[in-house]
């Protein structure tokens, strides 16, 4: 009876996938019935001049991507749960290819779309309101209409779709050909070092030489591979410029960020203000230098904990102490917040094979599934927190916008999660029960959350600005290169010297965001800014703060980001955006400090 009870339980804390599928069989049966749409699709081209047949595409699209985004999610999913289930991996790739081969069979739309002219397609919309969803991604389309070239020269470039570039050489280098280091420590322990377990064994280790061994072997692996990283990473730049150049664009981060809308002075604002506005960045580290008695605080040496304990907490628990941090918030809002975190729909604990870290799997007019790997640490619980932000976000914008609205952007995608971090972290710090050690604690993830997503997250964005910059002035990139553009940035944002540290210099060659999605990661520090000055304004009772707050939820991707946000309340085209999370830094750093020296 027990065993059963057991059972029962351990299956709460997993995902029931039967919501998008009840058997395998009926995937199968799913994935099948999407190739005729592919066909169908394809049967258009040079037929959009006629209103009638222009509805029936769009309808035909809409109704494929609400199928295509069901199964592509259920078969990722499947395969995160064990990623060395060879038989699930497949299912993936099989969509991968059959996403290029959709790609190549629709590449007529973007020219004959601009071929029939704004007027023309508009006056369709007007005439079908059916297809009204469409209107702000045609809308995009013309905008952008001088980077879409004409039919031939589209479905020239929709070949090179599946060509091997940076991101798949990089896998192959640093994931598939990868091999966990030793190290070999103080005590004569030899410990495995991988990339999942490095951070937690030097959190561990008191002894700096034995923290020194750890980070040096899971680094070493890049220097040995200096050429061979800074080869691809090349082909990651020059593919880029290609991309840039092909399709008319003034510069590479033009590329990037025109889509959507972004002006480029945004992202050159938040790089000005994180590489300037540092002072109590670098104030941190001496304050963790002198109160842990370093002699030299290394860069790796930032995962010491300043106060530790013992105190743990049940997944449950973390939900119960998630939702008593919201209490105050809406009614509406806290009832996505249960629905986000209901069984069935988190995958709770870790398991051989699962993928590591969490995350938010959200589709079109789907409910979304949570994946974490929750430990019973107080980072678990903001973890809880964070990750049903993702979820509550992909729930509001499902209530208020149809299918082809749904989709927010990146820029915006981390706002939910952080604004449920902050009401967390709050919470924490004006609880009676909470101890001065836990107050530290606190205040170290606080301060660690804006140098890991705000400074740590800009720098890197910062380099990648310089790399794409040197490669449009026809400048040669290799190890030294790259190394040198890292050295420089440390020492400007944390004043570190990477000379220092053996293979530091090297961590161009460790982030694989920067090979598989150039010009991915400064969003990560816009959506925190955003989030910050959000739930300040909430905190602030200002007038309305909330709505603003859940209407840029609801809003989904139907407007550029950059609006959104504005509308919401958030400028990023001023200055004193970005400096908000500076003033929030120097306030938590003087907190800390005060609270070392009691």
């Amino acid at each position: 009876m027990w065993l059963k009870i057991r059972k029962r339980e351990d299956d709460k804390m997993k995902w029931d996938l039967t919501y998008l599928f009840k058997t395998e069989e009926d995937y199968e049966k799913a994935f099948e019935e999407l190739q005729p749409y592919a066909e169908k699709l394809a049967s258009y081209n040079g037929k959009l001049n006629d209103e009638k047949s222009f509805v029936e595409y769009c309808l035909l699209q809409k109704e494929f991507s609400i199928k295509l985004e069901k199964v592509y999610q259920y078969a990722s999913l499947k395969s995160d749960l064990n990623k060395k289930n060879v038989e699930a991996a497949s299912k993936v790739s099989k969509l991968m290819i059959f996403f290029q081969q959709v790609n190549q069979m629709t590449s007529f739309e973007g020219p004959e779309l601009l071929s029939l002219g704004k007027d023309k397609v508009m006056s369709f919309v007007d005439n079908n309101k059916e297809i009204e969803e469409f209107r702000f991604g045609f809308e995009k389309t013309f905008k952008n209409a001088e980077h879409v070239l004409d039919a031939n020269s589209e479905k020239l470039m929709s070949y090179f779709g599946p060509v091997s570039m940076g991101d798949d050489l990089y896998s192959s280098l640093a994931v598939a050909d990868g091999k966990n280091a030793e190290a070999v420590l103080s005590d004569n322990q030899t410990v495995t070092v991988t990339q999942g377990n490095w951070r937690s064994l030097i959190m561990k280790t008191k002894n700096a030489s034995d923290r020194k061994k750890i980070f040096e072997a899971l680094y070493q692996t890049y220097e040995d591979h200096k050429n061979t990283y800074a080869n691809i990473y090349n082909a990651v730049l020059q593919a880029d410029k290609a991309h840039a150049k092909a399709r008319n664009y003034d510069t590479i981060l033009d590329s990037f960020l025109s889509r959507n809308n972004i002006p480029t002075s945004v992202y050159k604002t938040l790089v000005e203000v994180a590489s300037t506005e540092n002072s109590s960045l670098k104030k941190y580290f001496e304050l963790r230098k002198k109160y842990l008695g370093l002699d030299r605080h290394y860069t790796y040496d930032r995962f010491l904990e300043l106060a530790s304990s013992d105190k743990e907490y049940t997944y449950d628990e973390a939900k119960e102490l998630f939702f008593k941090s919201i209490e105050k918030f809406p009614s509406d809002f806290k009832d996505l917040a249960k629905e986000a975190v209901k069984d069935g729909f988190v995958d709770v604990y870790e398991q051989e094979g699962k993928r590591t870290g969490a995350y938010s799997s959200g589709v079109i007019d789907s409910h979304p599934f949570i994946l974490l790997n929750y430990s019973n640490t107080l980072d678990d619980v903001f973890t809880v927190a964070h990750e049903a932000g993702h979820s509550i976000h992909s729930m509001y914008a499902a209530s208020a916008q149809p299918p082809m609205l749904q989709n927010y952007t990146i820029f915006v995608a981390e706002i939910a999660s952080t604004f449920n971090e902050h009401a967390l972290l709050d919470y924490f710090m004006a609880s009676s029960d909470t101890t001065k050690e836990e107050k530290i604690m606190l205040l170290q993830k606080a301060i660690d959350e804006i140098v890991g997503t705000f400074y740590r997250q800009t720098l890197f964005a910062d380099y990648e600005l310089r790399a794409h910059e040197m490669v449009e002035k026809g400048m040669p990139i290799n190890h030294e290169v790259l190394s040198n553009i890292m050295i420089d940035l440390y020492k400007k944002y944390y004043g570190f010297d990477l000379k220092e540290e053996k293979y530091k210099e090297f961590v161009w060659a460790y982030i694989p965001h920067l090979f598989y999605t150039p010009f991915y990661v400064y969003q990560y520090a816009t959506s925190f800014a955003a989030s910050f000055k959000l739930y300040k304004d909430v905190q602030e009772n200002v007038p309305g703060a909330f709505e603003n707050y859940t209407s840029l939820l609801k809003s989904g991707g139907s407007k550029y980001p950059v609006d959104q946000a504005k509308e919401a309340g958030v400028d990023f085209t001023k200055k004193e955006t970005f400096m908000a999370v500076v003033e929030r830094m120097d306030m938590l750093v003087n907190e800390l400090e005060k609270l070392l020296n009691e």
